[in-house]
């Protein structure tokens, strides 16, 4: 009986072993994916750019925030894009809605108010798009680029299709991460959440036409077709 206690611990012990390997085989595949979807920028015009909020200070857009924003309008001038979508909520701490705080810094470097599309109820990335994706229905846009960190942009985008949207990646061209070390610690946590994105769904049929899941849109994974459509306003 000691005997065979002692194989089935060495079988239990090198299952384990096999398994920690292949996970950190198919995590290291993920880490590179995103590493070279950071490069890749698709520079054909769209009919708007989505940028993906992050966070504000007071009422304006923190550093990181403010590459995405800029990138956005450059665009918009470039004509590159008709319109810019900004996506993100209220903070806990935050004095204004991130997608209000971008609009502002918008106009301001003329952009048209009537080329601005907000949503004010986001908070992840998946929400950001959730939200996004209904402007766009709304408005009848078709093409579009997903503005935000290169090392966000690869998930970002998949989440972006997932969800019907013909999307297509556009990096800043610039970063507030500028350090190996913020860079390195950027590049573990975005790969890690891509890793759950993949996982989750493989749960879950994120390419679901024209059928409403409740159970999945309450948790952001999918748009919800009872929003009011009407809070959707240029600028607003």
């Amino acid at each position: 009986m000691v005997l065979v206690g002692a194989v089935m611990r060495f079988r239990w012990s090198r299952a384990a072993w096999g398994l920690l390997v292949l996970v950190l085989v198919w995590y290291s595949f993920l880490l590179v994916q995103v590493c070279i979807g950071s490069f890749v920028s698709d520079s054909s015009p769209a009919d708007a750019a989505i940028v993906l909020g992050a966070a504000v200070w007071g009422s304006y857009p923190s550093p990181v925030f403010e590459e995405r924003i800029k990138h956005a309008i450059s665009l918009y001038h470039a004509g590159d894009v008709q319109a810019i979508i900004f996506t993100g909520g209220l903070g806990e701490s935050d004095q204004v809605a991130e997608s209000e705080a971008a609009k502002e810094y918008a106009i301001t470097r003329g952009v048209s108010v009537e080329h601005i599309y907000c949503e004010a109820v986001s908070k992840t990335t998946c929400e950001n798009l959730r939200e996004a994706k209904g402007i766009v229905d709304q408005q009848g846009f078709r093409r579009v680029l997903v503005v935000s960190d290169p090392l966000h942009i690869k998930r970002a985008v998949i989440i972006a299709r997932d969800l019907g949207l013909d999307a297509y990646p556009s990096p800043t061209p610039t970063s507030r991460y500028r350090t190996w070390k913020s860079k390195l610690g950027f590049l573990l946590r975005e790969t890690y959440f891509y890793a759950c994105y993949l996982l989750r769904r493989s749960f879950i049929d994120y390419r679901v036409r024209g059928r409403y899941q409740p159970e999945i849109a309450s948790q952001g994974w999918l748009p919800d077709p009872s929003l009011n459509q009407t809070a959707f306003q240029p600028g607003g």
